[in-house]
């Protein structure tokens, strides 16, 4: 049954600050895509006018169709940019943004699934703005460890992928390419190439799991090694997207958060509004990113992983 009618808790502000105004004019200006406008974030406001954003790279076509997301989908999107890269760290550094998650839409027509486009991003945001911490949310890039390793040879501060949803959910809420198996697969093969990297996955609820469901996944989680968790209500963001099951209350993300401190993630951003990129979440990670730099650490060098994963 589709719940229409959202709770007082989902009702946010229109967003009104001026540095909202002048990321997006600014967005604009270079074409790039933000995934806060593209899945229709309700924290843009909140984001934007706090010093975070995140960008889309690869364009603005993904070559799955999840049931969940409302990017737009083909077989065989448009070409890389080539210019992207060199945008997204002018746009960055402009903006004097402090946090900045860089993700992007899956591109399986890819010889490395786009690891390559993704890992320049990084490496041009880097040196144009050293001093802004990098986020990179990541699609499954097919499974494959050699793009893995291509994107951790950049050296994002944190690297996070979505598992979206609990196992028996996968599908339909996830295109068929997907699988909660290889998802896992992926952030522990990120803690076995780079024990140190820090790492990051985010559910939705509301989508007919139950708490025990949410509890399963989070241990398969913390198994991978993921250190960060975000838990947030899934919207449905069109008539032709899943329906919406339930409006899980506000207390039951108090007792979502509470589980998975159990568990042992290092940081549960936990709400209604919580999206995989949340800026209360990343003021958290920024943090400790500042720690981290203040001790000693080995210098990294890329083992791979073990046969068998």
């Amino acid at each position: 049954m589709t719940r229409t009618t959202k709770p007082p808790w989902l009702k946010v502000r229109m967003p009104s600050s001026p540095r909202y105004h002048g990321i997006r004019k600014r967005a604009r200006e270079l074409a790039l895509a933000t995934v806060c406008e593209e899945a229709r974030c309700p924290n843009i406001g909140e984001c934007w006018g706090g010093g975070t954003a995140t960008f889309m790279v690869m364009g603005d076509t993904c070559t799955r169709g999840c049931r969940f997301c409302s990017v737009k989908t083909a077989k065989l999107p448009p070409p890389l940019d080539p210019m992207e890269p060199r945008n997204i760290a002018t746009a960055i550094r402009e903006m004097a943004l402090d946090y900045v998650v860089i993700t992007s839409v899956d591109r399986d027509d890819l010889p490395d699934a786009g690891a390559g486009h993704f890992a320049t991003v990084i490496s041009e945001t880097r040196a144009a703005s050293p001093q802004t911490k990098i986020e990179v949310l990541i699609p499954d890039f097919g499974g494959n460890i050699g793009s893995l390793l291509t994107l951790l040879l950049a050296q994002p501060d944190v690297v996070a992928h979505n598992q979206e949803t609990v196992e028996r959910l996968t599908w339909p809420v996830r295109d068929r390419k997907a699988s909660y198996q290889t998802s896992l697969e992926v952030l522990h093969h990120i803690k076995q190439i780079d024990p140190e990297r820090l790492t990051k996955s985010s559910l939705m609820v509301g989508l007919g799991e139950t708490p025990d469901e949410i509890r399963a996944a989070m241990e398969d989680l913390r198994r991978a090694g993921v250190d960060f968790l975000t838990l947030g209500q899934y919207l449905q963001p069109t008539k032709k997207h899943l329906e919406v099951v339930e409006f899980v209350h506000p207390d039951q993300f108090a007792a979502y958060e509470a589980m998975g401190l159990e568990l042992g993630f290092a940081y549960v951003a936990s709400g209604p509004l919580v999206r995989s990129s949340y800026k209360a979440g990343e003021l958290f990670i920024h943090r400790a990113l500042g720690d981290r730099a203040s001790e000693p650490r080995p210098a990294w060098r890329p083992d791979p992983p073990t046969a068998g994963g």
